[in-house]
């Protein structure tokens, strides 16, 4: 008999033996508290029958108990669950060691509630994620990631404490992270989204506020779409080669992340067109789907964990959703039913031909050249017949 079977015991034995302990356990001490149907029965009998004024109930502390307290409360019971006798009501009360601990033991039950009400609903959040992610949907995620959270902060009132995020002193590493499957449909929305980029590097201001590298699957397309965001903050051209050149910078070809001729075909202006903010909305419900399971899982290992006392559950499960409420907020934003956040700073502008050519040239310089020759910034530009051809129409 596990510890939470005999603290369900304790606290039922207790109020038999004081009915009064109601008062110090109906406000908070539900009967869908208890792990035994039979418990939960029991409890909820003994509810109602202070509710509708038994004898037992009303009188003194310390006046003799009526003989129908035990009566009554297990055929009120049976009502709800077959099984229950006078006997076992009997087992109960033996089985409480102090009536006055009535509260202590109560709690204890409810900190077995707390960790299994967390497994139950991260568990349906695990599901509805892996079932958005077949149907390409978001709604059953999003409305069981509100369920768990709100049934924290129910459960953390019910405990005594506030229902705010902590940080777990070290990262979980009970359990292995599980190898989900690749969604072809994702990847190639992925790509499709880099195509647009990188053919219309305009449409990077529709989607930098609220599309971020790790929202991408593919490590490799999280590194181009990083190669396109540094390209255009730093008011460089983007193409299929200055793409590339920027990957192979990032140490993404080196590193076996890409390879040159997936970067050329992925950034390939003329295999397609379409609108960036289109597949970037595409890319962060996968985002968030992708998210909201790992954060169940994550939950679930902490519920599990039953040295966790409940008010480090609860904050830790809290945390473990955090990452899942970012997406939700830039999925809202993409979406348009929320701004997006400001941007920090301002976003240049692609600098004229002669500038690149200086900025170009000044990245390319060592830092021992510079120092030594610090007339070498004021050579000239290039000729002006050259910078003329530059200027041609576009």
């Amino acid at each position: 008999m596990t510890p939470l079977i005999q603290a369900e015991q304790a606290v039922l034995g207790s109020v038999f033996l004081d009915p009064g302990q109601l008062d110090h356990l109906s406000s908070w001490l539900r009967p869908e508290h208890f792990y035994r149907p039979a418990h939960a029965a029991l409890y909820a009998a003994m509810v109602k029958l202070r509710k509708d004024g038994h004898p037992a109930t009303t009188g003194k502390s310390g006046d003799p108990l009526p003989l129908s307290w035990v009566t009554d409360t297990v055929q009120e019971a049976s009502t709800r669950t077959r099984g229950l006798t006078a006997s076992y009501a009997h087992s109960l009360i033996s089985a409480c060691p102090r009536a006055t601990h009535a509260p202590v033991y109560g709690r204890m039950v409810l900190e077995g509630a707390i960790h299994r009400s967390v497994t139950q609903h991260a568990i349906r959040l695990h599901q509805a994620a892996r079932a958005d992610a077949v149907r390409g949907g978001v709604e059953e995620t999003v409305h069981h990631a509100r369920v768990l959270a709100d049934v924290l902060a129910d459960l953390a009132r019910r405990w005594g404490t506030e229902p705010r995020p902590v940080q777990p002193p070290s990262p979980n590493t009970s359990s292995s992270p599980q190898v989900q499957p690749v969604d072809e449909q994702v990847l190639a929305d992925e790509e499709f989204l880099l195509g647009c980029i990188s053919a219309r590097p305009e449409q990077l201001l529709d989607v930098v506020d609220w599309l971020h590298p790790d929202d991408f699957t593919d490590i490799g397309h999280q590194q181009i779409y990083r190669a396109l965001g540094a390209l255009h903050h730093r008011g460089e051209p983007i193409d299929q080669l200055t793409v590339l050149w920027e990957t192979q910078r990032r140490g993404a070809l080196s590193n076996g992340t890409l390879d040159a001729e997936r970067v050329l075909r992925i950034c390939d202006p003329l295999s397609l067109s379409g609108v960036a903010e289109y597949f970037g909305e595409q890319v962060v419900q996968a985002s968030l789907v992708r998210t909201a399971a790992a954060s169940a899982r994550q939950v679930r290992a902490l519920a599990d964990d039953e040295s966790l006392a409940p008010g480090r559950l609860i904050g830790y499960a809290l945390h473990a959703l955090g990452p899942l409420d970012e997406v939700r907020r830039r999925l809202r934003a993409a979406s348009g039913t929320e701004p997006a956040p400001p941007r920090t700073g301002s976003v240049p502008t692609v600098a004229p031909p002669e500038a690149r050519i200086d900025a170009a040239r000044s990245r390319s310089r060592s830092g021992a050249t510079a120092a030594s020759a610090p007339t070498a910034t004021a050579a000239p530009h290039a000729p002006a017949p050259d910078r003329a051809t530059r200027r041609g129409p576009s």
